[in-house]
């Protein structure tokens, strides 16, 4: 028999003690009055919360994609698109939630600026490792130099500890390279005519649908999908996963593809949300403190929007859409490919 549990009390269980009380606004210190200071306090602690909860959705997701064998109809990918969803629901409260830090006029946030610096929203080790964790590289960020600088050593060590994991980008090319449905699978074995015509079919129909202001697509549909010698290596994805991403996309309403593609397209809301996370920024940085430099030290608006521009984690998944064609002209598939995807 088990021994029974002490009760559990509400204030107790969600330690409201502690963060009710983690709110010491840097004016009152001061003996000076800046009635907003509270509010924003309380939103960058609400966003860190928020960005804890990413994190252990993201974890989940990369947990279930690091195992060897993900089949596409498992609870596993069933359970990744619940977590992405969900992850996709708090971004766009992250979005909205910018309307309630918009209430603090430029006035009311230059009551207590000068007693933040040089602290930034720059140095969230958790929005950092969000990125990290989802396949922005170091590389590819914009304004190296600045990136870590404004840390402490025991921050930026935590940050290049989560660069160092396996990105869900990475996993992703991984499962995309092992999709069962593949040309080269079994399913296409005794197809050897469907099998090595298939992506020259399917180029064939492209073209015939390009106009002539989009000639210059298929030139990029050839370096991806048809020649192997020439496929970029600045790519993230391989081109066997790019070619089964691009699968799925065009015959998504099979079954067997239906979640595969609803968890392409969670990814790529991910990359609107945070987008628009950005952007929002960029423009009530621009209503706040107009062309002044940051707290941290960056260049304000002007830092935001540079890496709102280059900070697209899962865009080589959007620009597949280039590729894509009215449904009555996608190339046949043999039956047994048909059979696959569809339900017994």
């Amino acid at each position: 028999m088990k021994p029974q549990r002490p009760p559990v009390y509400y204030a107790e269980y969600l330690q409201l003690d502690n963060i009710l009380n983690a709110q010491q606004p840097e004016s009152a210190k001061e003996g000076i009055r800046a009635d907003d200071e509270m509010l924003f306090i309380i939103i960058h602690q609400t966003y860190e919360l928020w960005f804890k909860q990413i994190l252990h959705e993201i974890n989940i997701v990369r947990e279930i994609f690091l195992k060897p064998n993900v089949s596409d109809n498992s609870p596993d990918i069933y359970n990744a698109v619940c977590r992405l969803k969900r992850v996709c629901e708090i971004l766009e409260v992250l979005v909205k939630q910018i309307s309630v830090l918009e209430t603090m006029t430029a006035l009311d946030f230059l009551d207590f600026r000068d007693l933040l610096r040089p602290a930034s929203g720059f140095q969230s080790i958790q929005f950092k490792t969000i990125e990290a964790l989802l396949g922005l590289e170091y590389a590819n960020r914009h304004g190296q130099e600045y990136y870590v600088s404004q840390l402490s050593e025991q921050d930026r060590q935590r940050v290049q500890d989560a660069e160092q994991q396996t990105s869900l980008l990475v996993l992703l090319n991984r499962w995309l390279e092992r999709m069962p449905l593949a040309e080269h699978s079994q399913h296409w074995r005794d197809h050897h005519t469907e099998q090595q015509g298939f992506w020259q079919q399917f180029r064939s129909a492209y073209a015939a649908d390009l106009s002539p202001a989009e000639a210059a697509n298929l030139a990029v549909f050839d370096q991806l999908f048809i020649q192997a010698d020439t496929y970029p290596s600045e790519r993230r994805l391989s081109q066997s996963a790019s070619k089964n991403a691009l699968f799925i996309m065009m015959y998504r309403d099979y079954p067997l593809l239906q979640l595969p593609y609803e968890l392409l397209s969670l990814l790529l809301e991910i990359d609107e949300q945070l987008s628009l996370w950005r952007y929002r920024h960029i423009h009530m940085v621009g209503r706040t403190i107009g062309k002044r430099v940051g707290t941290g030290g960056s260049s304000g608006a002007g830092y935001l929007k540079a890496a709102a521009d280059s900070h697209m984690i899962f865009k080589e998944i959007a620009e597949l859409t280039s590729f894509l064609m009215p449904r009555h002209r996608l190339p046949a598939l043999p039956e047994p490919v048909l059979a696959a995807m569809s339900y017994s």
